[in-house]
């Protein structure tokens, strides 16, 4: 059995999905890794899978390029003849999708990890390309042999009342798991408390809430420090100028500490930790520092709250309020003994509904629905 993972971006794959493969190839299936090439390629070959770099643009809907990928998945799925292919972030869902329905002979599993920039984003350009990709949508979800996953059952409801896609083919499966064993806990740091928020530099991951909040929480002379973790994502819309974070920086308000490839060292070394993101699929990163025994403070949107329960592992705030935001965030600097009682609560969190092996199995188990005898592990 031939299992093809198509994802936008190599680094992503080896990031969110790359314990899927393994679990697949250990089933017995040959897995070819499709993806736009950022130099991992050499990484996922060295894991023992098959990569093919794709032509692929994060920036705009350039027509011409967005046809070259679509033919680019066509060539490569009808020589490959894959049993089943699994799209993974939205161009891959949709191009992917339409260029198996115009083969036609293999199982689609589409992932949808959120709703993206196209559908939470009021801009004009949002908006205009909007009907397109709900169009394209319909076509790409509604192929007769494939199930959608989604990370969060309000993404699922707004796409099955949307009529991109049929309840039957929809499956909630929540996030891509966490390692428990590389993240594990670890006693509250001493010193000052740092406040950390790790992510991809975007002004939709509440950057800039986050920003506000510490300044007014170091203007009552709070004992504590802010650091962001995480690029700006040059490639999305939303991505934050380098000169922006660099004024924060120079005016003394946050830390920044760029990419990092230690997340379990970060995160032993925070003592809260905080997404005000204005929507998520289900966010890697709480997941990462729940498991990690960190206190959690995020928005109350979709994807945040599958993961934060309020005042058991965690606090949650509205977007765009950096005040509440701040708040909340001073009460657990004051508190140590809620610090430690959130940590403890997100921990067994992590281990009980979002470790790798049970989002594996979940996964897993759309494969055997869409493959029957074909993939028996």
């Amino acid at each position: 059995m031939r299992l093809v993972i198509t994802v936008n971006q190599d680094w992503f794959f080896l990031s969110h999905r790359l314990p899927i493969a393994r679990a697949a190839r250990d089933a017995g299936a040959e897995v070819v890794i499709v993806a736009g090439d950022s130099g991992n390629g050499a990484a996922i070959r060295a894991e023992g899978f098959e990569f093919i770099a794709m032509p692929i643009s994060r920036k705009g809907l350039n027509p011409f390029g967005e046809l070259a990928t679509l033919r680019f998945l066509r060539r490569a799925y009808q020589r490959l003849k894959p049993d089943l292919v699994h799209h993974v972030t939205i161009k891959p869902v949709l191009y992917g999708s339409i260029a198996a329905r115009l083969l036609g002979h293999f199982g689609v599993v589409n992932a949808v990890s959120g709703l993206g920039y196209v559908f939470t984003s009021g801009d004009a350009r949002a908006l205009t390309v909007r009907p397109l990709v709900k169009l394209l949508y319909r076509l790409a979800l509604r192929h007769p042999r494939s199930r959608t996953i989604f990370q969060n059952p309000e993404d699922l409801s707004d796409f099955v009342g949307m009529g991109l896609v049929r309840k039957d083919q929809a499956v909630l499966i929540r996030g891509s798991g966490v390692d428990c064993a590389r993240f594990q806990p670890s006693p509250q740091p001493t010193g000052r408390p740092i406040v950390l928020l790790a992510s991809r530099m975007l002004w939709d991951k509440g950057v800039k809430e986050f920003v506000e909040a510490a300044r007014l929480i170091r203007a009552g002379d709070q004992a504590a420090r802010f650091v962001l973790v995480g690029a700006p994502d040059v490639g999305n819309p939303a991505a934050i100028p380098v000169a922006q974070l660099q004024e924060w920086v120079s005016e003394g308000t946050v830390e920044w500490w760029g990419q990092r490839d230690d997340m379990p060292a970060v995160l032993a070394s925070a003592s809260i930790v905080v997404l005000p993101s204005y929507g998520e699929g289900l966010p890697k990163v709480l997941l990462e520092a729940a498991a990690a025994a960190r206190p959690l403070v995020a928005t109350d949107v979709r994807g945040c709250r599958e993961i934060v329960r309020p005042n058991v592992n965690g606090f949650l705030v509205s977007a765009r309020d950096s005040v509440t935001l701040a708040e909340q965030i001073r009460r657990l600097i004051n508190a140590p003994d809620i610090r430690a009682r959130f940590g403890a609560a997100g921990r067994k969190l992590a281990e009980t509904e979002f470790a790798e092996p049970v989002i594996v199995e979940q996964t897993l188990a759309v494969y055997r629905q869409l493959l029957g005898d074909r993939f028996q592990n």
